[in-house]
């Protein structure tokens, strides 16, 4: 029974790109923010939202926010894509064209800032307490936010399992379990036709993504953000898995901010973007293959997974926990205490201040967990009581792990 009903607003967004688990987070949130008593707001396509909404009551903003209700969660409650939509807008940083046309006339830089009418509308909302469901360039701003007073909790969100203080984040587990039974699947056709399987996976700055698959044998060798190889090394390490393997066919997993010596020299105008080398790595590898395989070249099939493991359904990590962090949130309003993220550290729910975001990063520890001359992982040793995913960032900021308790 609610007993008081007027408690105050609270606003929700989600930012940058989509993960299954996001409408868990969210129906986590709501429930317990109706329970308490509180109005909830949702604010659509993440900070853009909050942006180009007009701050008149007699405006028509429904496509910038709405209020949530729990008749409206219960009836979209089997929707895949995140009730509020997302976006990659961030309002520090943004372009000339960018800028909503009601404000053209204050903001006419190359580059705009639009903090200030953020915190206004943030105000104009009457929003007491605002959760932000992000990764790493959300956060950061969610965090300048907190610094300018806006009363801020942190959820966080991101496939590549890199945002900093925490060892899980919404989406990394779907991610994970997908990208397994994708590479799976796609093993029948490699071994078929006796290739060499290369598989690019999201990881721009981390290669978390491509470790753990590697680590569970879907895939013999995986290269990562964190060192830059030799073409010619991996193409002799994946003939003679190629060789040794029944089914004579070998696999790499390449994150997409992976580099090899030489890539600098692949142009831009070619088609390829900052990272994603893995269509070209896979032609370089069967190019390089007839060194290390009786002067024959190998072929290789190359699959860049892409939204295939960042969309549909959650897995049961990634649909239980997001619920587990929304309530956590809540409850943080409650005690009236803000700047912290929801993570999990040690296996165990925790909370972390949110400047972890804005003072760390966190990628593989090469020299720990990373064999430079197998391209592989290192064997772990469980008994150090290693987390896979959790990096030397979190184990720095362990000290700062805060139980909600004595907060």
């Amino acid at each position: 029974m609610i007993v008081n009903r007027n408690r105050g607003i609270i606003g929700i967004l989600t930012g940058g790109g989509d993960v299954p688990g996001l409408n868990p987070a969210i129906r986590g949130i709501v429930s317990s923010a109706i329970r308490e008593g509180y109005k909830v707001i949702g604010i659509k396509r993440g900070w853009a939202g909050l942006i180009e909404m007009i701050r008149s009551k007699s405006v028509d903003n429904s496509d910038c926010y709405e209020e949530f209700s729990q008749t409206i969660l219960n009836s979209t409650a089997m929707r895949e894509e995140s009730f509020l939509h997302s976006s990659r807008t961030k309002p520090s940083d943004l372009l000339a064209e960018e800028v909503p046309e009601h404000l053209k006339d204050l903001y006419n830089e190359p580059i705009n800032d639009l903090t200030p009418e953020v915190i206004k509308n943030i105000e104009f909302l009457g929003i007491s307490g605002l959760i932000v469901i992000g990764g790493d360039d959300t956060l950061k701003y969610a965090f300048r936010l907190h610094k300018e007073g806006v009363k801020i909790i942190a959820i966080p969100k991101t496939m590549d399992g890199d945002v900093p203080g925490t060892s899980y984040c919404i989406g990394y587990s779907t991610c994970i379990s997908r990208t397994i039974e994708l590479i799976t699947t796609l093993s029948s056709s490699a071994g078929s036709h006796e290739r060499f399987l290369v598989i690019e996976v999201f990881g721009k700055y981390s290669g978390f993504t491509a470790m753990l698959p590697t680590t569970v044998g879907v895939a013999n060798r995986c290269v990562i953000p964190e060192y830059k190889f030799n073409v010619n090394q991996l193409a002799e390490l994946l003939s003679d898995d190629r060789a040794k393997s029944p089914g004579k066919y070998s696999t790499v997993v390449v994150s997409e901010g992976a580099k090899f010596n030489g890539c600098e020299d692949i142009q831009k105008s070619n088609g390829v973007r900052q990272g994603g080398y893995g269509e070209e790595l896979a032609r370089r590898l069967k190019i390089a293959s007839s060194k290390y395989n009786g002067g024959k070249r190998v072929d290789t099939i190359f699959q860049n997974l892409g939204y295939l493991v960042r969309s549909g359904c959650p897995d049961f990590t990634d649909s239980i926990v997001p619920i587990a962090f929304g309530d956590m949130a809540i409850e943080l309003i409650l005690n009236n205490k803000f700047g912290y993220m929801t993570a999990i550290n040690a296996g165990r729910y925790a909370v972390v201040p949110l400047e972890v975001v804005d003072s760390t990063s966190k990628v593989v520890d090469v020299e720990r967990f990373y064999d430079t001359e197998l391209l592989c992982p290192k064997r772990i040793s469980y008994f150090d009581q290693f987390v896979i995913g959790l990096s030397p960032a979190d184990f720095f900021n362990k000290q700062k792990i805060v139980d909600l308790k004595n907060l």
